[in-house]
C-alpha cells in the first residue's frame, strides 16, 4: 500500500504525518506541486516481460500522459538485487538531486520510495505498483528502493538530456531512515 510520512527536515526520527490515504498523500502532495495518482492496473502485463513489451502494453494510457504532460518519450527502468549496477546505481540515487525537467514516472510492479525535501520538510512517498508520482523540475530529492531492490517502472520525459541528476551536495538523505 501507498504510504507518505511526512517529517520536518531537522528531525528525521519524528514523523509529523504518516498516512496510507491516496486522496490524503495526493492533497499533501499537491501543495508543494508534486502529483500522485493511484493507477487501477489497466493491463495485465508481467513485470519480467521485456522494455518493448510493456512499453507496447501500457502505450495508450502512456500517450495520454505524455499529451498530459507535453512529454516526448518514455522508457522501462529495471532494478533487481542481482542488477550488475545495483550498488553503484542504489548509491547514485541516494544521493539528493534534483533535474531540469519533471521527474514522471508509474511502478508497474514492485516499489521504491520517492524522498523530496521541500520548504524545511521531507516527504518520504512510498510508491508501490499502481502509483504514478510526477516531481516537477527543480525539487530536491533522492530515490530508494532498497538494499535488494525490485521495481520495474516507466519513465516518461520530456527531454531525456533534461533528466539528468544535478547533485545538492546536502547530506540529508544519510540522515533519513533508509528503505
Amino acid at each position: 500500500m501507498s504510504r507518505l510520512t511526512l517529517y520536518a527536515e531537522d528531525k528525521p526520527g519524528q514523523p509529523l504525518l504518516r498516512t496510507e490515504d491516496a486522496a490524503e498523500i495526493s492533497a499533501r502532495l499537491a501543495s508543494i506541486s508534486v502529483s500522485f495518482e493511484r493507477w487501477a492496473s489497466p493491463v495485465p502485463v508481467d513485470p519480467d516481460a521485456d522494455a518493448d513489451t510493456i512499453l507496447a502494453a501500457y502505450r495508450p494510457y502512456l500517450d495520454r500522459l505524455m499529451g498530459h504532460v507535453g512529454a516526448g518519450s518514455a522508457d522501462v527502468i529495471k532494478l533487481t538485487p542481482d542488477h550488475p549496477q545495483v550498488v553503484t546505481l542504489r548509491e547514485k540515487f541516494l544521493r539528493e538531486h534534483c533535474h531540469t525537467e519533471p521527474e514522471i514516472r508509474f511502478f508497474v510492479a514492485g516499489s521504491g520510495n520517492f524522498v523530496l525535501h521541500v520548504e524545511g520538510h521531507v516527504y518520504d512517498v512510498y510508491c508501490v505498483e499502481g502509483d504514478l508520482i510526477g516531481v516537477p523540475a527543480g525539487i530536491p530529492h533522492w530515490f530508494d528502493a532498497g538494499t535488494a531492490p525490485r521495481f520495474t517502472a516507466l519513465r516518461v520525459f520530456i527531454d531525456t538530456t533534461g533528466w539528468v541528476p544535478h547533485f545538492t551536495g546536502s547530506d540529508i538523505s544519510t540522515r533519513f531512515p533508509a528503505s
